[in-house]
């Protein structure tokens, strides 16, 4: 407590001289001041500039990029003191995060305790908490929360939205509960329309369907387009897309959204003519169609092979709706060409793009060049990848083993090693109970482990029983085949799977998550543990959905 006190003291007593920050490439001589002397007026600039806590905001942020940004954070903070902002709680949610930033955590801490003892308005309040939300601090916003002595919807609300756009999808999720369990305080559409982005996020089935509950009961509130939308693609993305289709059905569809929400989720659950179907729909019911919809049905055709479909809709939306193609829709026009086989189209496209290509359009084309066997596409382009990722010379490395270039292939990974570049590591995770049940490759930590292993053994055993060949051509090491066949056997997805049949009930449905493109010996696989179980399975991955059913998948093997 000494400390923070004695480094507070010593910002008041703070002479400084220039105090300067950049703004695009002109330099601002904020002020030449001397904070200890408070009986002087401040020169005339000062009083001036005083008037815009703007300006004094960017000096706070620009700390982050100055080699001398400690300094530059005591300059600013005695200027603010001086002139008595100190209360301004978006300048002390500045001042915090800065001092955060540059490792001072003890005075952050101080300064707004300080500002809490001050019993701030609920609006003054709710300021602060959005403005440390904006800059990243969560737990600071948490902080203000649990301390403010005065809280309104607006407060929970800048609570749940700021852990969404911060990424903390559980934390959204637990402040709702909080707010509905101990502050008494009715959530409202903001609420709900961020709750259900967050369950979206996590594809958490369960906590979706407790939202909605939440939203129907005691007379519901008003289902307003944000909220129809929501929920349409809220059950999509969680891999039911029986219920996204009855909510879609069950709402008013005035608005463009609501029809994109449900294009888009037949589109990744590669229903390709279920969304062509309600684009038909949406033309009869007079609905303009915007630039969404057309990337959600380029999407849809992509994953299910239609060429010919997908280049019809393509000169549609020019043609018919005068919409111009974005980058996106290009992305999908190379994925499109590239899945189907017409790689050499998909780089001419590529090449007559009136835009510059991103680096997904040239990863699309680096893993279409995979799957046909185009070295020299794919060297092509991973010389166009800037910021080439570790995937994308694991697939490099993959297309010249698979085409018997190995000498290639071994210079990739050799300037993997050089570069200390590291493949990423396929992950996927299962709910259970409310519990998130994570799993990578070979997989030991679990702590039903031996269980886990003892069951997908004997589903091995047994599906091989029933005529399934492990495709060791995948496995790209001189190695033998009994061994070949071990790395495929523990993939992430087989354990998470193995997990998700031992702790649920006969008949039931296993859904799982892989932050990867599954790999097609794990596909084959997964088709005959649904055909020998009789079960469903649903797994999503970095691409789209894959429901498993007696022996077949909804993607019918084109992913």
């Amino acid at each position: 407590m000494q400390r923070i006190s004695l480094s507070i003291s010593r910002i008041r007593r703070f002479s400084a001289s220039n105090l300067v920050t950049l703004a695009g490439k002109k330099t601002f001589i904020l002020s030449r001041f001397r904070p200890h002397i408070s009986d002087k007026p401040s020169p005339p600039i000062l009083s001036f500039l005083a008037l815009d806590h703007r300006l004094l905001k960017q000096v706070l942020e620009s700390c982050k990029s100055q080699p001398n940004s400690k300094c530059v954070l005591l300059q600013a903070h005695a200027h603010i003191l001086k002139l008595g902002h100190l209360t301004h709680p978006t300048l002390v949610a500045s001042i915090v995060a800065a001092y955060r930033r540059c490792s001072l955590p003890h005075i952050a801490r101080r300064l707004l305790t300080r500002f809490l003892s001050l019993s701030p308005s609920v609006s003054n309040t709710n300021i602060i908490i959005e403005s440390l939300m904006i800059n990243g601090e969560c737990g600071l916003a948490n902080k203000v929360l649990r301390k403010a002595s005065d809280r309104n919807v607006i407060t929970w609300n800048l609570m749940i939205g700021g852990y969404v756009r911060n990424l903390q999808y559980e934390e959204a999720l637990r402040t709702l509960k909080d707010m509905i369990s101990f502050a008494d305080i009715k959530p409202n559409k903001f609420s709900f329309a961020s709750a259900l982005a967050a369950c979206a996020r996590l594809g958490d089935l369960r906590r979706a369907k407790w939202v909605h509950w939440l939203m129907m009961r005691d007379g519901g509130v008003e289902l307003n387009p944000i909220l129809c939308t929501a929920l349409v693609d809220v059950y999509a993305k969680c891999g039911d897309i029986k219920s996204s289709r009855e909510v879609f059905y069950g709402v008013e569809r005035d608005d463009v959204s609501v029809w994109n929400a449900m294009i888009t989720g037949f589109a990744t659950h590669g229903l390709a003519e279920e969304a062509m179907r309600v684009f038909s729909e949406m033309e009869a019911e007079h609905v303009l169609p915007d630039s969404i919809t057309f990337l959600g049905l380029l999407t849809a055709c992509s994953h299910c092979g239609l060429l010919e479909e997908g280049k019809g809709y393509f000169d549609l939306m020019r043609r018919q709706f005068s919409l111009q193609p974005k980058l996106e829709h290009y992305g999908a026009m190379v994925d499109l060409l590239g899945r189907g086989g017409k790689v050499k189209e998909a780089y001419e496209l590529i090449e007559s793009m009136p835009v510059e290509p991103d680096l997904v359009i040239w990863r699309s084309l680096l893993s279409s060049a995979r799957t046909h066997k185009n070295p020299k596409l794919a060297e092509t382009a991973i010389q166009n990848l800037s910021k080439a990722r570790s995937g994308d010379y694991v697939l490099l490395s993959n297309i010249y083993s698979s085409t018997k270039k190995w000498e290639s292939a071994q210079k990739v990974r050799e300037l993997m090693k050089r570069e200390g570049i590291r493949k990423a590591k396929g992950k996927s995770w299962v709910e259970f109970g409310g519990v998130i049940h994570r799993f990578k490759a070979g997989d030991a930590s679990h702590v039903e482990t031996n269980a886990i292993y003892k069951l997908l053994e004997e589903l091995i055993q047994r599906t091989k029983s029933q005529g399934f060949v492990p495709d060791t051509e995948l496995v790209l090491m001189d190695v033998s085949e009994e061994e070949k066949e071990e790395n495929l056997n523990y993939h992430s997805e087989k354990l998470a799977l193995a997990f998700g049949i031992l702790k649920s009930s006969p008949g039931s449905e296993v859904r799982i998550h892989k932050n990867i493109r599954m790999c097609s010996d794990c596909h084959n696989w997964i088709k005959s543990v649904s055909r020998l179980l009789n079960r469903v399975i649903i797994i999503r991955d970095r691409i789209r959905f894959h429901r498993f059913e007696d022996g077949l998948c909804s993607c019918r093997d084109y992913w």
